[in-house]
Formats: C-alpha cells, structure tokens, sequence
C-alpha cells in the first residue's frame, strides 16, 4: 500500500482532477469502523497524496452519519501530515460572497452530541484547541488561493450545525449578530480529530450562498447550492494543486507534538485494549 503526506478530505469527483495521478484505491479498516469511501492515492504536483470523498462517491452520508474519527484515522494510517479539507458553506457576512472562498482560523460547535474525540475507554487527553486551523498550512493554502487567481479571505469563524436542513431565519440572524461569518456542517469534527491525531489541519470554505438571512436570498434551494458547487470545483482543484506544489517539506508549527502534554490519565492505569487501539497516535508517548 503506498504511503502519503498530504490528505484531501473533499467532494465527489477532486480524485480525477487535472494534474492528480489516481494509482490506487485503498479500503481501510479502522477501530471505528470504515470511512466514507477508499482512500484514492496517487500523486500530485510530484507528492504523493491521498483524496477522500467525505459524503463516499455519489453523496451518500448526511453530515449526521458521517464516521469522522474512521475518517482522521485512516489517513493517518497512510502517513497524512497534512489535510485540506474542502467544505461547501452559507456566508453570513454580506462580505463573503458565493463562490469566494474562505479560510476560518476559528470553529464555533452548534453540533449535538456527535463524538469528536479518540479518547475515552479509560484514556483521558484535553487536547490545546484555541487555535484549531493550522497556521502554517493556512498561509499555504491562501497563498495557492491567490495564486490561482480564486478571490479567497484569510480569517473568520465557520459556524458547525447539526443539519441537515438549513438554519431557519431565526438562527441565521442569531448565527449573524454573533459575528461568525461561515455556516457548515461538516469541519469541526475533523479539525479536532486532525488534532489528536497530530495532523495539519486547514479548511478551504467555499461559499454557495447567503444562507436564508439575505433578502435577496430568502431561501436556501438545493439548486442554487448544487449550481455554485459546480463552479466551485473548479477553482478547488486549482487552489489545491497549487497548494501541494508550494507546501513545504518540513512542519514548522505545533500541531505535530498536540499531545506532547495533553495526556492526563497516569501511563500505569491505561487499559492495554485502549492503548492498543490507539497505538498509532500514542504510540510515541507510551515507549
């Protein structure tokens, strides 16, 4: 099985994206069950990457359903040290257009009860989470933006809500006079996990509509959405090629040693089922 550096979580169809040479699907068995699809693994811009279908080809699983920590956890069986993670989100800034693209430095949890940790099962681990993108990863990824002529804005928050049906104009007002400036359902599971897993994690928020607070958009239509994340994909593949032409060969930020203090629970009283199961993100610290 080949390896990778640089993990893509995204939409249907970025594993035939120009420039990407698809070599092999991967099923992978993980201790949380399987992911939403196989891993596609091929290389990119000379770097060998791994593209996962975060919905599985053809749209399949709600944001409710899907298995996050199967996800984060094969790719880091692969050897991800990075993930750009591709999301369609509802602007709630006048300033955010559809079709512009935004890259949040923070998450703000409207989800309901979904598990977003590994730990657990006599395991307990807190990990630092007030900065929960990747700076490093996130200068990468803005530059690739501009670099490939796609109108992107560094900074902001990404909203999470349960889904899947859209806000109602009540929430979408409050979600407003809160300041959060993207809406999603889908990221802030990942950005933890990425972080236990000490991965780089970014989010590359592609913005398909205002959400139903815009007068000019009084309603969210699965149309409009679908339309906009056609013309989306386009420029995704750009800047994610330029991304992982530019990123550089070394991690210079924090997110690989997230754990280095966040283990809490005394070695000795560790369940060995535990430890195993978590062995290739604790392994490290457990020699």
């Amino acid at each position: 099985m080949q390896r990778a550096q640089i993990g893509i979580i995204g939409g249907s169809g970025l594993y035939s994206m120009p420039g990407f040479d698809a070599q092999e699907e991967v099923a992978i068995d993980t201790p949380w069950g399987w992911p939403s699809d196989h891993y596609v693994l091929g290389q990119l811009a000379g770097k060998p990457v791994a593209f996962l279908a975060r919905h599985g080809r053809g749209h399949r699983l709600s944001p409710s359903e899907l298995n996050f920590r199967a996800n984060i956890y094969g790719m880091k069986s692969l050897g991800v040290e990075r993930i750009i993670s591709l999301s369609a989100v509802g602007s709630l800034k006048e300033e955010h257009h559809p079709l512009d693209f935004v890259i949040p430095d923070q998450f703000f949890d409207r989800t309901r009860g979904r598990v977003s940790t590994f730990f657990g099962e006599g395991l307990v681990a807190h990990i630092s989470f007030a900065h929960p993108i990747c700076p490093q990863l996130s200068s990468v990824v803005y530059g690739a933006a501009r670099a490939a002529g796609v109108n992107a804005k560094q900074g902001g928050t990404y909203l999470c809500m349960e889904g899947p049906a859209f806000s109602t104009l009540a929430e979408s007002n409050v979600y407003r006079s809160w300041g959060m400036d993207v809406i999603g359902m889908t990221n802030l599971q990942e950005a933890k996990l990425a972080r236990e897993a000490e991965i780089c994690y970014v989010t590359v928020a592609m913005v398909t509509d205002y959400d139903c607070w815009h007068p000019g958009h009084d309603a969210v239509t699965v149309r409009d959405i679908i339309d906009h994340l056609n013309k989306n994909a386009e420029n995704a593949c750009k800047v994610v090629a330029t991304a992982v032409e530019a990123m550089p060969a070394g991690r210079s930020c924090k997110c690989g040693s997230a754990l280095a203090h966040a283990i809490i629970t005394d070695r000795k009283f560790v369940p060995e089922s535990t430890r195993k199961k978590l062995d290739l993100i604790i392994g490290k610290y457990f020699v």
